[in-house]
């Protein structure tokens, strides 16, 4: 997502549901271990979650990696007006898989909402198993694909009726290019993270998490 338009609806919108309940996994996993991690968030875009995972976590520390020099902006602009937290975070241009992330070094790796975008999942999965520490906690969110073009048009309605155009559009082409859970499964297995537990999280999201091993 590079447009400028499209990047500044996506920065102006309201995300915080499906943020908090993002925090919400991640709290549920191992919360101690968390409070000094060192974290890697892909596909970070303007960084809304990046910036609520080191508010909840205050000794944390986050890099976070985006290919869109625009949502970057908008994510160093958020950071200025945080100047608290932009110690605490790096902002990185890079697509996947990127040389620029350093091997077994992070003690959190998480996404949200980048799978769906990804032309091949293995590059989100394999770049997953490289930067995580043995033992690292993994969590990845993104949206589900519905059984039906009618159940992706309610669920427009129901969580995009007041969005811009452009949002309502992204909302409906995003879904479309989601994943099943078996399809998911699937790519785990093959990417050899088979211990990694996927879960329906809500009406229009799926989850994995868990320990790399």
């Amino acid at each position: 997502m590079s447009e400028a338009e499209q990047v500044l609806a996506y920065a102006q919108a309201d995300f915080s549901e499906p943020d908090a309940l993002f925090l919400r996994l991640l709290d549920a996993l191992e919360p101690g271990e968390l409070t000094g991690a060192r974290a890697l968030d892909l596909g970070c875009g303007p960084a809304a979650l990046t910036l609520r995972f080191l508010k909840a976590y205050p000794r944390a520390e986050c890099d976070a990696l985006d290919g869109s020099a625009a949502m970057l902006e908008q994510a160093r602009l958020a950071l200025g007006k945080l100047p608290g937290l932009a110690g605490r975070c790096r902002l990185i241009r890079e697509v996947l898989p990127s040389a620029r992330v350093p091997k077994s070094a992070y003690d959190l790796v998480f996404s949200n909402s980048l799978l769906h975008h990804l032309h091949d999942p293995q590059v989100l999965w394999q770049s997953i198993r490289a930067a995580a520490k043995p033992g690292a906690i993994v969590l990845v969110m993104d949206l589900m694909r519905p059984p039906s073009a009618m159940w992706a048009e309610s669920l427009v309605a129901a969580y995009a009726a007041d969005a811009p155009e452009v949002l309502r559009r992204d909302f409906r082409h995003s879904l479309f290019a989601a994943f099943e859970p078996r399809e998911v499964v699937a790519q785990l297995g093959a990417a050899g993270l088979s211990g990694l537990e996927v879960r329906v999280v809500s009406d229009r999201h799926l989850a994995v998490q868990g320990r790399l091993g």
